[in-house]
């Protein structure tokens, strides 16, 4: 049977994330703001959880309809065929988003759809489910558009992004499939030497190495399609078995990453050993200045530290020239991709970016600021031409 399936993901990574639903073997694939829609049977919704690095969570759709009030929303939850997909003994939990609704409470909407839910049960099967907010064995999702509804069955869980192996995790950690679409839209492809000079607590060097293993990135971790009914256990372990079997154990480039804080390496350390890639990246606690390529060129990827109180974005407005400085003293070759909200970042590099990809880290508006560092040579010609 083929699904009508809609990925989210963070805003900005709409058009990776098509891409790898395309190459996992979707159809009908379509990018939109804040994820893709797409179709698929079993085969691509088990594959989507395991293998997409971009998303947020992979919903199934189960229902759509026009709508004016709550009774309507009701009214389309009530149709859907409930026991099909779950047992009265596994518990629930509703999640709700509009935009442009004319509803005058999610909420109540919200609320509307769980009786739905329960009256559906109890119509069938005698008993009512319950409702768990901080556990569900099952997530539905509803999104109120202008003039039409959706209902969705959350196939994930857990979002996506909760690879399995974080143990330690600084004061604002990137999510790790914003830090994967990072990678891929700066250029990365696992075969580049890597380089992260503000690494943290290591989130987009595991992310780089696992990229460069090949590594499918749900293999630490278990997803809510196990627990539906129709789960197939014998497609799932062939699912799984090809992922494991595609997994390179050691990258054909060096992968490097530092910061200059003790504490952040030792959490990036601890975090890389239980993502099974402690032997793949060389940490080093150093100041970023004082870092040096690893290679002749390569990819360096990283989210420099941003100011929020005054004291803060003046410290960072006087380190920027000397990043751009240190950029092009060393980096010649290298392609250098930075993550900002700070828009005075590259002037006051005096670099000028060839790409500004705009990209939410959460609700934070931010620029991915791609820098082609001109090699040695091309400046020599171009000094000479002036």
């Amino acid at each position: 049977m083929i699904y009508t399936l809609f990925a989210t993901c963070p805003r900005g990574l709409e058009g990776v994330l098509a891409q790898e639903l395309s190459a996992i073997g979707c159809t009908a694939v379509q990018a939109t703001d804040g994820g893709v829609s797409c179709a698929g049977g079993l085969a691509e919704v088990y594959r989507a959880n395991l293998h997409s690095r971009t998303a947020s969570r992979v919903l199934l759709e189960l229902a759509r309809g026009k709508y004016r009030s709550e009774q309507d929303i009701y009214g389309l939850a009530q149709r859907c065929a409930w026991t099909q997909w779950f047992d009265v003994q596994q518990r629930f939990k509703i999640h709700i988003e509009g935009k442009r609704s004319p509803l005058k409470s999610l909420n109540f909407a919200a609320l509307k759809v769980k009786d739905a839910v329960c009256d559906v049960f109890r119509a069938e099967t005698g008993a009512r489910p319950s409702v768990s907010k901080e556990q569900p064995d099952v997530r539905i999702h509803v999104f109120a558009g202008e003039r039409e509804a959706v209902l969705l069955l959350d196939t994930s869980g857990e979002a996506l992004f909760k690879r399995g192996y974080r143990r330690e995790q600084g004061d604002a950690p990137l999510r790790e499939n914003l830090a994967a679409g990072l990678l891929v839209l700066a250029g990365y492809n696992g075969t580049q030497p890597f380089q992260d000079p503000f690494c943290g607590s290591g989130t987009i060097a595991i992310e780089a190495a696992w990229l460069a293993q090949n590594r499918a990135p749900g293999l630490m971790r278990g997803f809510a399609f196990e627990h539906l009914k129709g789960f197939d256990a014998g497609l799932w372990q062939q699912v799984r078995d090809e992922a494991r079997a595609a997994v390179r154990d050691v990258p054909v480039a060096p992968i490097v990453a530092s910061d200059h804080d003790r504490a952040m390496i030792a959490a990036a350390r601890s975090n890389a050993a239980a993502a099974g890639v402690a032997d793949v990246i060389a940490f080093s606690c150093q100041d970023v200045c004082d870092t040096r390529p690893p290679a002749e060129a390569g990819i360096l990827l990283s989210n420099p530290p941003y100011g929020v109180r005054l004291a803060e974005v003046q410290a960072l407005h006087a380190l920027y020239p000397q990043l751009g400085s240190w950029l092009k003293q060393h980096y010649a070759g290298w392609t250098a991709a930075l993550l900002s909200s700070d828009r005075e970042m590259t002037k006051l590099m005096r670099l000028s970016p060839k790409r500004k990809i705009p990209v939410f880290n959460g609700n934070l508006d931010c620029r991915l600021y791609l820098l082609e560092m001109v090699a040695g040579a091309n400046r020599r010609k171009a000094s000479e031409n002036l």
